[in-house]
């Protein structure tokens, strides 16, 4: 018998907390993916063939294996689960959380200054205009001239950036150096700098989620609830960021408005798809950026580019008044420089929105970790070994070192783990967050020819197929509540890709047309997709370098943790614990991209 989370007892102090039941099933490796790599003129032609001939999208998506769950049988007896969404009801006490209550170094944890090098953090911004040797009015006079895209002769660093409305900028700046001249600033966030993806809203912009279209249509917009957050903290946001087109891919190679390269190595691609914010994080350009995730798309970038990203609980961060292109996958979050940037700007980000159903259930992040027992936490890592060994031996070796260093010096223990149909639950991911996009989104004529083909395989996808991907959502849902229920504290950690880093190996005609190279995209997203389609909180965090197979820096690799649902503040402490194994346990520590800028300039001998 199959039963349903409305069938038995569930644990205390959640809402729509999945009835734990075990589903053990042997591991069965996917087969070799055979999708056609197309560029140039094949991808124009068959992206066009594409969405003419409904067959040949038919035959493309037999070929990438969605209609393996069809022979699943278990499947046609399972209940669907069409919203992943699970929501912490209970803790020992809630409070508002903003800026300031980060400003007193009770509440902080800065990286230490002895090392080879560090990113600046948000504290760092705040001593330097505490002190008055920088204003915020400094900072984004620094800043303007390279990310400025108005401008006739472009900075490199300004193919991060969608636009930025200069004035706007500068007001919140002067208003920010304003209240520190006067000793009253709002908190460390306060006149420090910060960009947001182009899947939001910001008043007085346009959205083009990567295309070419205004998805505004022209219209005056409201600024979206999380990035409110921010801005009302003093944070000053210097305008909306690069993607890759609807977020549909893990390269963030855009035609459209160019492709931001890899700071640690321009022969590489940032990842997807926020590619802007991983990138503007790596360079230094700002020490915090807001990204969204529906497979991957804050970890595999800030992967790919050596900083620190996390995949909130679905629901938890709001973005209304904005509906959202994906509802039961994307999540929106942070990408840091700093664990301490990661932290900040999460648990503003994070504050429930009274105007959305699941939102305004979340309690408030708390903002001291001592008073919710995290310091004497249980300390679990489950690694599914089949799942993990994956990953390229480098890839696989380098994570190793950091688990190893986690066992020996601060207290972890590791649990072998299984995941039932882990294969082919990432088929069911895809199939779902294709289906949503494509609804959002039906004229695919008007998009780039990777995405033509992409959704018009999606078109494929039938009514049978969505529903069965649902019902195996319950039952990996389920298994996981069974595994966090028999593991308290359970960590599920994976390499965040199985590669490292994302050579481009077409060269510039790849990036001004274009690549469709699904064999690659499925191979990037292998570990990512799990926390979207289940709506568990993910963290990424950097372990070490790799040599590249082109060009002049190594490529970093990083390590991901997948938390119980609602439990965010775990991940937060684990991700300390990678940034100790950065800054203490890996040799040579971490490495400083060649692009990066020292925005504090006159800090530079501090750091």
């Amino acid at each position: 018998m199959t039963i349903s989370i409305e069938d038995g007892p569930v644990p205390a102090g959640f809402i729509n907390y999945p009835f734990p039941e075990a589903h053990e099933v042997p591991y069965k490796a996917p087969p070799t993916a055979g999708n056609p790599v197309l560029r140039g003129l094949p991808l124009y032609y068959l992206s066009s063939l594409v969405c003419s001939l409904p067959f040949l999208g038919s035959v493309l998506w037999k070929n990438a294996g969605f209609g393996v769950l069809r022979t699943i049988k278990e499947l046609e007896e399972a209940n669907a689960r069409y919203d992943p969404a699970v929501i912490p009801i209970q803790h020992s006490k809630s409070e508002h959380v903003s800026s300031s209550t980060f400003t007193n170094n009770v509440h902080i944890r800065v990286p230490s200054k002895d090392v080879a090098f560090r990113y600046y953090t948000v504290a760092d911004f705040r001593e330097a205009y505490t002190s008055g040797r920088v204003t915020p009015t400094d900072v984004v006079e620094a800043l303007l001239p390279m990310i400025r895209r108005d401008v006739g002769k472009r900075h490199t660093h300004s193919v991060a950036f969608m636009d930025t409305k200069v004035e706007d900028v500068r007001k919140a700046a002067e208003a920010a150096t304003l209240r520190y001249k006067e000793g009253k600033p709002l908190g460390i966030l306060d006149g420090v700098p910060f960009a947001v993806k182009d899947e939001m809203d910001l008043k007085g912009y346009k959205r083009f989620v990567g295309t070419k279209y205004d998805y505004t249509k022209g219209k005056e917009v409201e600024t979206s609830w999380c990035v409110r957050k921010l801005e009302e903290e003093g944070a000053v946001c210097l305008g909306k960021l690069n993607m890759h087109e609807l977020g549909l891919d893990t390269t963030n190679n855009n035609p459209n408005h160019g492709t931001p390269l890899n700071p640690h190595n321009d022969h590489y691609y940032t990842g997807g798809s926020s590619g802007g914010p991983a990138y503007v994080v790596s360079t230094g350009l700002v020490p915090f950026a807001v990204g969204s995730d529906g497979g991957g798309s804050i970890r595999i970038p800030s992967n790919y580019c050596g900083v620190y990203g996390l995949k909130p609980s679905h629901g938890r961060v709001s973005v209304a008044p904005l509906p959202s292109f994906a509802n039961t996958t994307v999540v929106q979050g942070p990408l840091a420089a700093n664990m301490l940037d990661l932290e900040v700007s999460y648990r503003v980000l994070a504050q429930p929105d009274p105007s959305n159903s699941v939102s305004k259930q979340f309690l408030h992040p708390p903002s001291d970790p001592a008073r919710f027992n995290l310091v004497k936490r249980k300390k679990v890592l489950g690694i599914y070994r089949n799942w993990f060994d994956r990953a390229d031996p480098f890839v696989r070796e380098t994570c190793q070192k950091a688990i190893d260093y986690f066992t020996s010096k601060l207290g972890y223990k590791v649990v072998d783990i299984t995941i039932p149909y882990i294969h082919e639950g990432q088929l069911a991911h895809a199939m779902t967050i294709l289906a949503e996009c494509l609804a959002a989104n039906p004229d695919v004529s008007k998009y780039t020819a990777p995405n033509k083909i992409l959704l018009g395989v999606s078109s494929q996808t039938t009514a049978r197929d969505f529903i069965l991907a649902q019902n195996l959502r319950n039952i990996l849902m389920k298994h996981l509540a069974h595994l966090f229920q028999t593991y308290p504290g359970l960590i599920i950690v994976t390499p965040t890709t199985p590669n490292a880093g994302l050579h481009i190996s077409g060269g510039q005609r790849d990036l001004k047309y274009g690549v469709s190279d699904a064999n690659s995209q499925v191979r990037n997203m292998e570990y990512v997709w799990l926390a979207n389609f289940c709506g568990l909180p993910c963290i990424n965090f950097p372990v070490g370098y790799v040599d590249p197979v082109e060009g002049e820096g190594k490529i970093p690799i990083g390590l991901s943790g997948n938390g119980e649902w609602g439990n965010e503040n775990m991940l937060i402490e684990f991700g300390y614990d990678g940034e100790a194994w950065l800054n203490e346990g890996l040799e040579r520590g971490r490495l400083k991209p060649d692009t990066w800028v020292d925005v504090l300039g006159e800090m530079k001998e501090d750091v």
